[in-house]
């Protein structure tokens, strides 16, 4: 090293040094708290769906479903695709992600023993909390009542099963790397002042994130600021997944500006085609939980983006789902025309702005579309093997 670089580095030092109380001064105190742990209750629901034999599951946890399901009763093994046909006969949807969500309101869930605490008595360790939240579905709640009694029976099952010792045997270990690589990963994502920036809303600080080893495919969120994922995904995953979860509902559904959308979607003549022929195990078989999807996917884009675990939007959008998230990629495009990233605002007023501005109409919002997807406007859904 010459004399002058020698000078060079003497001088930065303290320097640095100088500038370093300035730019932790700078630097906005975390809004953010993350806590990372499992559910034994949560897995033992998450379990019904490879039990269910859906190849939704299956391809992820045929091996699991063959090793443990010659342990339960004949009985049990039937009612568990019974009660998945008739959720869905009954409009109740997909049954784990909606038990996983109506059981998160119990006072825990920690264990399968608290999950059948709580079935036994849902009216008085369930309802109170859950009809005091924002996902209280009467139509739900009826059905769950009035099939408790045989889902309990179903965990009853589990339990005789050794559904306990089955889970420390097959997912302990994937679960404590999980946490650890969680607990220490997620400590520098300040997820929340992103969120409250590009919605105009303000959240509670603390993001609980249950790993659980049969979750997949989804990520769901239950109870508050709380999401079930599985315990194998990494740090940018379990960012994205809370990015995303964090802000259902992205407006409230039955308000001026959800409305008003609504409106104008209803005549699109692609959006409700999309809605009605795609594939319903995806779910979003209706329009507004369409716009609830779909605009939560525009703006959980732009906050990965912000936070550096994105993935580029063509790609992500023509993977997922096959393809039917055109009206994110329209709300997106017309987000980052808009630079929301660096402006940021009231989600709710650019919604309403937006419709009356005509944005949405079709010639305008396929546009946008295409031109995120980079597929041609006229061919947004069905994918095509070209697209």
């Amino acid at each position: 090293m010459n004399r002058r670089s020698l000078l060079l580095s003497a001088l930065a030092a303290p320097l640095a040094a100088a500038a370093l109380p300035a730019l932790a001064q700078e630097r906005p105190p975390m809004r953010t708290v993350w806590r990372v742990h499992g559910s034994e209750g949560q897995d033992a629901i998450a379990f019904l769906g490879p039990l269910s034999g859906r190849e939704l599951y299956t391809r992820f946890y045929a091996a699991d479903v063959a090793l443990f399901a010659p342990s339960l009763t004949e009985e049990v093994r039937a009612d568990v695709p019974a009660l998945w046909a008739k959720a869905e006969e009954d409009g109740v949807g997909l049954l784990s992600p909606n038990l996983a969500l109506i059981l998160s309101h119990a006072e825990t869930d920690a264990t399968l023993d608290d999950v059948l605490a709580a079935l036994g008595n849902p009216e008085a360790t369930i309802r109170p909390a859950f009809q005091a939240g924002t996902y209280w579905n009467e139509h739900d709640w009826t059905w769950f009542v009035a099939q408790a009694p045989r889902i309990r029976a179903v965990f009853e099952g589990l339990k005789a099963a050794g559904f306990g010792r089955f889970l420390q045997e097959r997912g302990a270990a994937t679960l404590e790397e999980g946490l650890q690589r969680l607990r220490s990963g997620l400590a520098t994502y300040d997820i929340i002042r992103v969120e409250e920036k590009l919605t105009g809303r303000t959240f509670e600080p603390a993001i609980d994130i249950t790993l659980l080893h049969f979750v997949k495919p989804h990520g769901i969120k239950v109870r508050g600021q709380r999401f079930l994922q599985s315990s194998d995904y990494d740090v940018a995953t379990t960012v994205r997944i809370a990015a995303h979860e964090l802000l259902h509902p992205p407006v409230p559904m039955d308000g001026p500006a959800a409305l008003a959308a609504l409106a104008v979607l209803e005549k699109d003549p692609l959006i409700p085609r999309i809605v009605a022929d795609h594939d319903p195990r995806w779910g979003y078989t209706t329009l507004p939980g369409m716009l609830n999807e779909d605009l939560c996917q525009a703006l959980d884009q732009m906050v990965s983006e912000a936070l550096g675990v994105a993935r580029n939007p063509a790609d992500r959008w023509r993977m997922a789902d096959d393809g039917i998230h055109v009206l994110a990629a329209g709300f997106y495009g017309l987000l980052r025309q808009d630079r929301w990233s660096r402006t940021g605002g009231s989600l709710e007023a650019w919604l309403a702005d937006a419709v009356q501005r005509g944005r949405l109409a079709p010639a305008h919002f396929h546009a946008v579309a295409a031109d995120v997807l980079e597929r041609p406007v006229d061919r947004l859904w069905p994918l095509t093997p070209e697209s």
